[in-house]
């Protein structure tokens, strides 16, 4: 079993910035990937950034201005992001997915981001 707690959500303006983290209760190096998602009412989760097979891949809608990042010491990944858009606004959730597949998510966290 893994655990994943998220913090750092949260409101900001548009054009502000945020900075989640994703603690999990072991070692981020023993996950297949870990990252995060994103999901708003009515719509289906989507990827947003994280590692996967080793390469950090970043959804298409948030390059250039979200960055992932992972601390090994601390079993923690974040999420940085600048220039938020009112279309950011979500809950944003981590996910790991384990050596053998089995797959965790976090509790989520909102971000609201006005305009």
């Amino acid at each position: 079993q893994v655990q994943l707690v998220e913090s750092g959500g949260g409101l900001v303006q548009a054009g502000g910035s945020l900075r989640l983290s994703c603690a999990a209760s072991r070692s981020i190096l023993s996950m297949y990937s870990i990252g995060w998602y994103r999901q708003v009412p009515g719509k289906e989760r989507e990827w947003v950034a994280g590692i996967s097979g080793g390469s950090t891949v970043y959804a298409d809608s948030v390059k250039g201005r979200f960055t992932f990042s992972g601390d090994n010491a601390k079993n923690t990944v974040y999420l940085q992001m600048n220039s938020l858009r009112p279309e950011d606004t979500a809950v944003y959730y981590c996910h790991a997915l384990s050596a053998s597949y089995f797959k965790y998510w976090g509790q989520g966290t909102q971000v609201t981001v006005s305009s």
